[in-house]
């Protein structure tokens, strides 16, 4: 299996840089599973898509301010670009700077705060924060919203807000859930109102979701790893949904990552654990009936995992639909909602 083979033309201009006004006025493209028709909708409709036993799982971690800029000691401008604080003093980290980065180099964040580089590991590196201040703190002081690299323009204030779901509890993701993003107190409301239940688990999304394919052959490609948690009560809401026959629906991707992620080990454990899971075409799903998620990268490992889930031939025709007629793109853009083929 070739990564060629999950290319799409895009136009650079169906790339979303910014929120719409409202969140829930974002559209909904929908995937008929029988007839493998598509449907325009908008997102106030998804309500109306769903049936009584069906059961929502979202993701509810919080994006960190997770990008800094320092300088070397030289003067050098460096970018840190955190991808999993470890902690009070260490985190895990992308370095981008104009000159080579060995072991002990420092940079100055300000004159309160360096970074020490301990050593490299693969794509990152450890590095040690020098402050009086924790990690966390460190970042909601003097941090920035890591916008992804495709939203051509620096984060601004209102991105703190709009580059996090409603309902953002744990704090560690560098990339918003971004499926979560539509979701607003009316939407929830109409949940409520239609007795649809909802629950929640975490997986804290890496800067490595953004990290090209650089495989040409799908097998040699190995995902980045991430941290997630399924609560005892989620599991304990799914057997009870699927004991009605309702569907598992998924609100974005991490959560069909953790979740399949769950489901495969051997044995259930609570906590915390990590997962680099690859789905593509030729996955046997365990758990997830459907998916709600935006649009993704041509070539990307998302486009691949929804050509996974609702196949090959039927995604490249919903996206050149989704094309044809305009919709708005990745993180800010609209959302697609697809069952399992």
């Amino acid at each position: 299996m070739l990564i060629e083979d999950f290319n799409f033309e895009l136009p650079q201009h169906l790339i979303a840089q910014t929120p719409l006004q409202k969140r829930d006025s974002s559209r909904l493209l929908v995937l008929n599973k029988n007839t493998k028709s598509f449907s325009d909708k908008k997102f106030t409709d998804f309500v109306d898509l769903l049936n009584p036993n069906d059961l929502l799982i979202f993701n509810d971690t919080r994006v960190i301010k997770a990008r800094l800029f320092g300088k070397k000691i030289t003067g050098g401008k460096v970018e840190i670009m955190i991808e999993r604080i470890l902690d009070d003093h260490h985190a895990l980290a992308h370095l981008k700077t104009s000159k080579k980065i060995v072991d002990d180099n420092i940079f100055e964040i300000n004159k309160d705060v360096s970074v020490k580089v301990i050593k490299k590991e693969n794509d990152l590196f450890y590095i040690e924060f020098n402050s009086n201040l924790s990690s966390y703190d460190i970042l909601e002081k003097h941090g920035h919203i890591p916008l992804p690299p495709y939203i051509g323009r620096s984060a601004d204030k209102s991105d703190e807000n709009r580059y996090q779901t409603i309902y953002a509890k744990e704090s560690g993701a560098v990339a918003a859930p971004t499926a979560g993003l539509h979701f607003t107190d009316e939407i929830f409301k109409a949940l409520n109102d239609k007795k649809i239940k909802y629950t929640f688990l975490t997986l804290h999304v890496g800067a490595g979701t953004f990290q090209p394919v650089r495989e040409n052959d799908l097998d040699h490609h190995q995902m980045h790893s991430e941290s997630f948690n399924v609560p005892d009560k989620t599991i304990q809401m799914i057997d009870d949904a699927k004991s009605k026959n309702g569907r598992i629906i998924a609100i974005g991707t991490t959560v069909l990552r953790a979740l399949e992620s769950k489901f495969s080990e051997e044995t259930i454990q609570s906590g915390f654990k990590e997962t680099s899971i690859f789905i593509k075409p030729g996955y046997t799903f365990k758990i997830v009936d459907a998916l709600l998620t935006n649009f993704h990268l041509p070539k990307s490992t998302l486009f691949i995992l929804v050509s996974a889930f609702s196949g090959s031939d039927t995604m490249k025709k919903l996206y050149q639909h989704a094309i044809k007629n305009e919709y708005r793109f990745f993180s800010y853009g609209d959302a697609t909602f697809i069952e399992r083929s």
